[in-house]
């Protein structure tokens, strides 16, 4: 069992991720080839950039894991130590970063935004028609569920990157929220359709959500194209 403080994500996450998160900057140095990517960053950008490899690290030694650099990758996704995987997140408020043992993970994927609605017109970009019907069948409330569609995205892409090393866009993937749950329709370049689920919530504000696949469990492609 982990060892570790409670943080916002503990209601959606299972067991066996370790988690660390921070609602302040954390003033931690970098290693060198970390610095070099951060100079040039303005202030706000650095300091999510330092406070959430201060995040990542705390969260890799429960896994018994000694600091190391933790440099972006070719797409901009976190590089982690070999035997790991990995999500960082970054929004006003709120910086995390989940690891977890690939014996026990295929992949993760986190994402936090602010309860606020999309700005005018961004939803057309991030929505299909049917996404937006779906929205609008959801109970008006506190939350936004524009921003979660787009923060649930967000986590799907980030569980899908390092695993598949294939970009995907917000109309290759159709989610659909429910209590608590998120369900993804990935569609891959053959055609071929994924599924993935996930859990969201909110903490002081911010929307949060995870897409986690345990190891040996990454979903069949159905539908592909015939050769």
């Amino acid at each position: 069992m982990l060892d570790r403080s409670p943080t916002a994500y503990d209601r959606i996450l299972p067991a066996g991720v370790a988690i660390a998160d921070s609602r302040i900057d954390l003033d931690v140095p970098l290693f060198p080839e970390e610095e070099e990517r951060a100079l040039p960053m303005v202030a706000s950008r650095r300091a999510d950039f330092v406070t959430v490899r201060a995040c990542a690290r705390l969260a890799l030694s429960q896994l018994g894991i000694c600091r190391v650099p933790l440099v972006p990758g070719e797409a901009g996704e976190p590089s982690w130590p070999s035997g790991v995987v990995g999500s960082m997140t970054h929004c006003r408020g709120l910086r995390a970063a989940a690891v977890a043992r690939v014996d026990d993970f295929d992949t993760i994927g986190i994402d936090a935004e602010p309860n606020d609605p999309l700005p005018v017109g961004v939803i057309d970009t991030v929505a299909s028609s049917a996404e937006q019907r779906h929205l609008q069948d959801l109970h008006e409330g506190i939350i936004s569920w524009d921003r979660l569609l787009f923060s649930a995205k967000e986590s799907v892409y980030k569980a899908w990157y390092p695993r598949e090393r294939s970009w995907i866009g917000f109309q290759d993937v159709d989610i659909t929220l429910g209590d608590g749950v998120l369900t993804a329709e990935v569609h891959a370049e053959t055609n071929a359709r994924i599924m993935l689920t996930g859990r969201w919530d909110m903490s002081q504000g911010i929307l949060i959500t995870a897409v986690v696949v345990p190891a040996g469990e990454w979903p069949l492609a159905t539908g592909a194209a015939p050769i």
